[in-house]
């Protein structure tokens, strides 16, 4: 049953990319598939995506690294959202400097690319706790990584507060910003 699940989450999510109309660089591209592949304004385009980890860098780097990205031929940048960094205590959120999330997808932006935010809640990214904020441990009856309803109510909470910030500052492309993918 995990199976199907599985592959109907991956066939909506797909579905929806290449169904509506994705924006990039503050203009409308149109976005279609077939057989092949995706057809982004009449051409067809492969996606080719690497990582950058903003927290992992400071803010002067990533023009840099996301034009030798570019240059090396990739036309997508992936992160993940860490979670602990972003909300260090309970309801206090950072995204100052080198997490300034939203300064990152800009700039991701500005160089032409599209980005896809991969929101967690864990990570798989040699990172401390999987990116789970510690206080999240003192939780009565949490438990990590499961349909456990604590773990859903704070993990809904951080998502939606990642989700409004992007869609305020329009950085889902389809309101013209770079994100053409999220993964939860």
């Amino acid at each position: 049953m995990a199976g199907k699940n599985h592959v109907f989450l991956i066939a909506t999510l797909l579905s929806l990319l290449v169904s509506s109309v994705v924006a990039h660089g503050g203009k409308q591209v149109g976005v279609t598939y077939d057989e092949r592949s995706l057809i982004i304004n009449g051409k067809r385009e492969l996606l080719f995506s690497g990582s950058i980890h903003y927290p992992r860098s400071t803010p002067d780097m990533w023009p840099e690294l996301i034009l030798k990205a570019k240059r090396g031929g990739l036309n997508v940048i992936q992160t993940y959202v860490f979670w602990n960094i972003h909300e260090p205590e309970q309801g206090k959120f950072n995204f100052e400097g080198p997490y300034d999330l939203v300064k990152f997808i800009k700039t991701i932006g500005e160089n032409g690319m599209f980005a896809t935010l991969r929101l967690g809640p864990f990570i798989q990214a040699e990172w401390n706790h999987g990116g789970l904020p510690y206080w999240l441990r003192e939780i009565p009856d949490i438990i990590f990584r499961s349909d456990n309803a604590p773990f859903k109510h704070h993990m809904e909470k951080f998502v939606t507060k990642i989700i409004d910030m992007m869609k305020e500052e329009k950085l889902f492309a389809s309101q013209g910003g770079p994100i053409i993918l999220s993964q939860v």
